[in-house]
């Protein structure tokens, strides 16, 4: 097949999915696919084939460019010079020294060598599976690829200049995948936006990170950069690919006509721009959520993202498609790094096949995406798993006796069965009786029939939780790292797990724990290939960050059991020191309460230079299916928690506004048997609160990852905190 038909068939591709989603009438009006001009140029268009062409498949030859520039990449001199011996920059076109080290000596390679290799072994694979019309295409690694340079080439053409970035502003879809790969082959800086930015904070990251070009996929996204256009000195053009703009706009591009501007340069340009990268760039910025202070750019060279997507994986057991293409589904926000390594480069390293769910996946239709998908691999963070668990408990609760009966039977006999003999594959017959009879089945329901994997990160799960998915026969695998470590720099997997712990270091990376106390906790500091190369255009903040060796010191508390693996207790910036003195991690207690009281949703403790220590708390409450905010019914098994208690309470206002007797009595015990199991008496709870209303992120208790924003709900809820060192005054 000659390139030219390689790329007549990409233009169909994009005919495909642009033009049926810009036809106007309304937000996300999707018409009927026009197939003709395909058949016209004599191309059968790609639905379910990993072809290019039904019955066709690429050769080499139809790759030249990316040959070529592989060949001449692996000819060049990827080591930094001597002039780069700084382990650290703060400029968006600095370099730094790669860290390579006996425990890592892997040579450093860039996104595009890495691509390349890719297509090399995977070109005919399925890529990237996306829904049109309630139907599912795919998109395979050679056409990706040529999306890829199109999106390049078009950035170009835009004013795209070195080290600027293209910031994208949108869901999770295969625009995002091709405009991020396109912005590294341009020369660019990849920067991801949360949807849920106000268009402030829109403003903040475009102009900090430079951006040349923001990439929207809808109107509502494209108003928020509309409105601080003239705040942002560098930008030059906007892309939209979800909604055809309401009007013909100066500056405002369709990513057809991105792709068009693409066509008019020369692919030679592309390719001598490709052949000046070097591995110890910065190609990708992740803004942190500002839990803890102002988002901050953690700028990610092309070896963070290479290394980690390799060799972070391997330590996840993430399979290489020759052994077995892996199947993930993307919905988690890809400004997060925990997504973004997981779906889009991981993904290329290996030849995985990526689905991408509906944006309102995490409203409801996520478990209809992957009950079609049936991935092999998913990763969430513990909310998305926890709203499983309370739609199996809520489907339970709905469930005849015998039904109901059998599930908590099978349960009870496999998690018993996890606990004692984790890992062991020689199962009792009892335990395989219930994974065959009720297991397996919930499983299917969930779309985890052919899931091998499950992984979770970016914030603490509770035990609950994790004893729930093991009594499913699903461990939840954690990992543990950082933006800053562009991700895992910790991992558990299939052979590598320990309940309740963040794994193993990653092999080729190292960690240490500094300013330890008696019991073994100190400060988690890590090296290696995976640490970031600074904070953008904060000097001060780096050097907090790393130290004279290039340790970088992550603010977290953990220990290190005999065996390696990490246990996280909280953060040092969370640690609380009461007016005695004393030093008291927060997470564990905050654990130890929901754990004692499944009504409790959040807890989060208080005593920062006070007299003793004080709690709030929420309680798990309905969210909203449209909204997902979190509305005034109580869940299924809140209220089963209420009527056991002797309370006919289904609302939480029913239990805060008359102060429910039953209820605030069985929280009242639940906080004692907390206080009895506690190291000593400043660390017992004295007094607490029930909130009108659980923490959200429009609230602004939560970030993006539903992380507690602690400084925020400590503002927020002043006065109620006041009131229980007021009333000790008196």
């Amino acid at each position: 097949m000659s390139e030219m038909l390689l790329l007549r068939s990409a233009n169909s591709i994009l005919r495909t999915m642009f033009l049926s989603r810009l036809r106007p009438g309304g937000p996300g009006c999707v018409r009927k696919l026009s197939l003709n001009l395909q058949y016209q140029q004599g191309i059968r268009p790609n639905v379910t084939s990993s072809s290019l062409t039904d019955g066709q498949t690429l050769s080499k030859e139809s790759l030249s460019h990316a040959l070529v520039l592989s060949s001449s990449e692996k000819e060049k001199d990827v080591q930094p010079d001597g002039s780069e011996e700084k382990l650290w920059t703060t400029r968006a076109d600095g370099r730094v020294r790669t860290r390579i080290h006996p425990t890592c000596p892997q040579p450093p390679y860039t996104v595009h060598q890495m691509f390349s290799e890719t297509l090399d072994k995977y070109g005919d694979l399925r890529a990237i599976g996306f829904k049109r019309q309630g139907t599912w295409e795919h998109i395979s690694y050679s056409q990706y690829y040529l999306l890829a340079r199109k999106a390049a080439k078009g950035f170009l053409k835009l004013g795209l200049e070195p080290a600027h970035s293209v910031a994208i502003l949108g869901f999770n879809s295969p625009e995002w995948f091709f405009s991020a790969v396109g912005t590294i082959f341009a020369g660019g800086i990849v920067t991801g936006i949360y949807t849920t930015s106000s268009p402030e904070a829109c403003q903040h990251i475009a102009h900090d990170s430079r951006a040349n070009v923001i990439v929207v996929d809808t109107q509502k996204q494209l108003e928020k950069i509309l409105k601080t256009w003239k705040d942002l000195p560098h930008l030059k053009a906007v892309v939209i690919y979800g909604e055809a703009p309401p009007e013909k706009m100066a500056s405002v591009y369709t990513m057809e006509e991105l792709m068009e501007l693409g066509d008019e340069l020369p692919e030679e340009a592309l390719d001598s721009i490709i052949n000046t990268q070097q591995p110890n760039q910065c190609c990708v910025l992740v803004y942190t959520s500002g839990t803890t202070g102002s988002p901050k750019g953690v700028m990610l060279s092309q070896d963070n993202i290479t290394w980690t997507a390799r060799y972070g994986s391997q330590a996840g057991n993430i399979q290489p498609a020759e052994v077995q293409q892996e199947v993930v589904v993307s919905y988690l926000p890809l400004s997060h790094i925990a997504a973004q390594i997981y779906d889009l480069w991981t993904g290329i390293q290996w030849g995985a096949q990526v689905c991408f769910a509906e944006p309102d996946a995490l409203k409801g239709s996520l478990v209809n995406t992957l009950r079609e998908v049936e991935p092999t691999s998913h990763m969430g963070v513990p909310r998305v798993w926890e709203k499983f668990m309370e739609q199996i408990q809520a489907v339970a609760a709905q469930s005849g006796f015998i039904r109901r009966k059998m599930l908590l039977w099978a349960m009870s006999v496999t998690l018993e069965q996890n606990l004692t003999c984790p890992g062991s594959d020689l199962k009792p017959f009892t335990a395989r009786l219930a994974d065959y009879l009720v297991l397996a089945k919930v499983r299917q329901a969930l779309g985890f029939a052919k899931c091998q994997k499950s992984f979770y990160g970016a914030a603490p799960m509770t035990a609950e939780t994790q004893h729930f998915f093991l009594g499913l026969n699903i461990p939840l695998y954690a990992g543990y790292g950082l933006s800053e470590t562009s991700g895992p720099h910790f991992m558990s997997g299939p052979c590598n797990y320990r309940l309740y712990s963040s794994g193993k270091v990653v092999p080729g990376c190292l960690a240490k724990l500094v300013n330890e106390d008696a019991e073994g906790i100190g400060e988690i500091c890590l090296w290696g290939r995976t640490i970031f190369m600074g904070y953008l255009n904060m000097e001060d903040k780096t050097r907090e960050a790393i130290d004279a060796e290039g340790w970088l010191h992550t603010g977290d508390m953990g220990r290190l059991d005999t065996d390696g693996f990490l246990y996280i207790t909280g953060r040092l910036k969370e640690l609380i020191i009461t007016a005695g003195g004393e030093n008291v991690p927060p997470v564990p207690i905050e654990e130890a309460v929901k754990m004692e009281l499944p009504i409790v949703s959040n807890a989060m403790l208080i005593g920062d230079q006070r007299k003793f220590l004080s709690m709030l708390l929420t309680l798990k409450c309905v969210l909203d299916p449209d909204t997902s905010e979190p509305t005034d019914s109580l869940t299924e098994p809140a209220v089963a928690f209420c009527q056991r208690v002797g309370s006919k309470a289904t609302t939480v206002s029913e239990i805060v506004g008359t102060k429910d007797e039953a209820v605030y009595q069985a929280i009242e015990q639940g906080i004692q048997s907390v206080n009895r199991n506690a190291a000593a008496r400043p660390y017992h709870i004295q007094k607490w609160a029930i909130l009108q209303r659980d923490f959200s992120i429009s609230g602004g208790e939560l970030g993006p990852t539903m992380k507690v924003k602690r400084l925020t709900v400590l503002e927020k809820y002043k006065d109620i905190i006041d009131s229980f060192y007021q009333e000790q005054k008196k």
